[in-house]
């Protein structure tokens, strides 16, 4: 075996020992009130309004160009601010 491939699987050994579950979105309660009202604006009525106007827009601009993909870009913007809130806070809440 060669001596950096020793090396890397010392230190792949060394991490899985020293590493420990992971707490990213278990601690610092002191940030709750704004993760609170920023996941309430991007869920709410605000988030689906700003979604709305999104797709319509991109309507509007597919329509003047005779071109599909700004009501595309308008739908996947739309789809991307609904659902990302619930992916990101799966993923900080996932523990190991």
């Amino acid at each position: 075996m060669k001596a950096a491939s020793k090396k890397n699987i010392i230190l792949i050994a060394a991490l899985l020992v020293v590493s420990s579950g992971a707490f990213a979105g278990t601690t610092g309660t002191e940030f709750q009130s704004l993760y609170t009202w920023i996941n309430g604006v991007v869920t709410g009525y605000f988030g689906k309004a700003v979604a709305v106007a999104a797709v319509g827009v991109g309507a509007l601009i597919s329509i003047a160009r005779t071109n599909p993909i700004p009501i595309l870009a308008g739908v996947g913007f739309a789809i991307f601010e609904q659902y990302t809130p619930t992916i990101v806070s799966g993923i900080l809440t996932a523990t190991i």
